[in-house]
């Protein structure tokens, strides 16, 4: 736990003093996933109560419940009475190639449309894996990939230590820090209870990550607008990531998306967004357009791959780079199982999400000394690095069982039916998290503040 949380404290230049952590017991997994959870929300926490003590000169006390931050890195909704979606399409997942093993992300009709064209288009799963045994692992990842789909090869951490990629990924920071020069003067409406009441949050992220931190943000008080594509959905992560926000959708290639997306722009203290590298800047959205148009906003962004070398662009998700950079493999060996083991949950995923939260936060203070914004850069396989430079863990205590009677379980009247959501993980003296909204639907709002 005290290097995972270190080197986090460090990246975002946070006290190096421990928040307290509670409960024990670990996910079972050779990294250790649950320090992970405590320490990169235990981060977020102590982002919180730097700020008030700016605001107030006050330090809030965090405290964090591994218990709680575990079951938070899988789900923290329990529906009554209804059933969440699968997270998974039929044929997503881990196939045996000719030489090895090779993963294949293909929630996204689009995404499972390149893989098919490649592979051909398929019934199920065993037609699939027909297919894909008579390629070798690195060609059918390098096919799919160009025609704009999304698998990854497991390799070894070895392999991945010598990749081009994995060595541009070693060499990022795990949070790239920027302060800019424009400015903006703007009346903070923030209160201990409500810290980011008045801050309004631009969340143009999918899936988990992106979606994580603005969820917190939102449980601080922000006022959090998502925006999707027109015609994008995840049905199987909606319930669990739009807790606390408003959900609208934009076509940002057409001019009167545009439009639209640069008026909220300009009353926005905070953007996150989570496409591939070049994305914004292709649509004319460059760092330093971006602060043109909304002086002194905070720009936070996270992409799978990292943020230089030869994969800086390519599309990503936490299942692909944990194959990608080793751990599907290390897991392998550690159970000594004849397939890949990945984490037990999307780790990566959810504790990037945490740091963006937190950097966003730290930019938040600065801008309140300054009044300039700022800009983050994180990356799933940079957060991967982060863990597996922690070691392998020895066999640890499991945590103890999720109870259905649990006292931390609040109701929540959620767009497809009433549900349970687990209290919180982290605890802020005088600084509940709480959500105004419950979850609801993509595009069940208008893009407007």
């Amino acid at each position: 736990m005290t290097d995972l949380l270190t080197s986090i404290q460090a990246a975002l230049d946070l006290p190096l003093t421990p928040p307290i952590f509670t409960e024990a017991g670990a996910l079972p997994s050779t990294f250790a996933v649950t320090d992970l959870a405590s320490a990169s929300i235990g981060a977020a926490g102590q982002a919180v109560a730097q700020l008030i003590l700016q605001q107030t000169g006050r330090l809030p006390m965090v405290s964090v419940d591994r218990r709680l931050a575990s079951f938070w890195f899988s789900s923290s909704i329990r529906p009554v009475g209804w059933q969440m979606p699968p997270l998974w399409d039929p044929v997503a997942g881990d196939y045996a190639s000719a030489d090895g093993w090779i993963r294949l992300h293909t929630n996204a009709p689009h995404h499972r449309a390149a893989a098919e064209r490649v592979l051909g288009k398929v019934a199920d799963r065993a037609e699939m894996a027909g297919n894909v045994a008579a390629w070798q692992a690195a060609e059918l990842e390098q096919a799919i990939v160009d025609e704009g789909g999304c698998a990854a090869q497991m390799r070894t951490w070895q392999a991945w230590q010598a990749h081009p990629q994995g060595l541009a990924v070693n060499a990022e920071p795990l949070v790239q820090r920027e302060t800019h020069r424009n400015s903006r003067d703007k009346p903070w409406l923030g209160s201990v209870a409500r810290p980011l009441a008045g801050i309004r949050v631009l969340d143009l992220t999918r899936v988990l990550a992106g979606p994580v931190a603005s969820r917190f943000l939102a449980g601080l008080g922000a006022e959090v607008l998502r925006i999707d594509s027109p015609n994008w959905n995840e049905p199987g992560v909606v319930p669990e990531m739009t807790l606390g926000k408003r959900c609208a959708r934009l076509d940002l290639k057409s001019a009167k998306g545009r439009q639209q997306f640069e008026r909220l722009l300009k009353d926005a203290d905070i953007l996150i967004h989570g496409y591939r590298a070049d994305a914004l800047e292709h649509l004319g959205y460059t760092p330093s357009a971006l602060q043109t148009l909304a002086p002194g906003l905070i720009d936070a962004s996270l992409n799978a791959y990292g943020w230089s070398g030869p994969w800086r662009n390519r599309r990503g998700f936490d299942s692909l780079v944990q194959m990608s950079c080793g751990i599907a493999d290390a897991g392998m060996a550690w159970k000594q199982a004849d397939k890949p083991v990945p984490l037990p949950l999307q780790a990566l995923d959810h504790a990037t999400g945490y740091l963006v939260a937190a950097s966003a936060l730290r930019a938040l203070s600065e801008r309140l000394k300054s009044g300039r914004g700022g800009s983050a850069r994180l990356s799933l396989a940079r957060t991967a690095a982060l863990l597996m430079a922690a070691g392998q863990v020895p066999e640890q205590a499991a945590l103890r069982p999720e109870e259905t009677n649990d006292q931390g379980l609040l109701v929540e009247q959620t767009a497809w039916g009433p549900a349970h959501r687990l209290l919180t993980p982290v605890s802020i003296s005088g600084t509940p998290l709480q959500w105004d909204l419950p979850a609801g639907e993509l595009g069940a709002h208008r893009a407007q503040w």
